[in-house]
């Protein structure tokens, strides 16, 4: 992978994460800026096992805010697959931007504990 190519989706991306935290509720934004956002070029083929698509966008693991008994080997994260989001843009970089939006607040919408219909209900499918 070309340095270049991944420190500019990485800059993209950060600044597409910052923005849409800075625009959440004081609220969210408090307990959204606890949960780390981890940048990765795809989802790897031992996390995406038969259950997940290799062009996943994004994952939340961990246990989402609130869970008082942890079941959860690993703390809550964010990822974010740069590259699955840069080929779902088509190489446009608004799209891109605006797919890393979306895609923060799925995943963040896990880590608050909506499920997959709540987010198709706001919007987050």
């Amino acid at each position: 992978m070309d340095a270049r190519h991944w420190r500019k989706l990485v800059t993209l991306a950060e600044g597409a994460t910052q923005a849409t935290l800075r625009r959440l509720p004081v609220e969210l934004r408090e307990r959204a800026a606890k949960v780390p956002v981890v940048f990765e070029p795809w989802i790897s083929e031992e996390v995406a096992g038969e259950d997940l698509d290799p062009d996943s966008l994004g994952l939340f693991v961990g246990d989402p805010h609130g869970t008082s008994d942890s079941t959860h080997p690993i703390p809550p994260q964010i990822f974010l697959f740069l590259e699955s989001l840069w080929d779902y843009a088509e190489a446009d970089e608004e799209i891109f931007r605006e797919e890393v939006r979306i895609t923060y607040l799925h995943e963040l919408g896990h880590y608050l504990g909506l499920d997959e219909g709540d987010l198709e209900e706001r919007g987050l499918e």
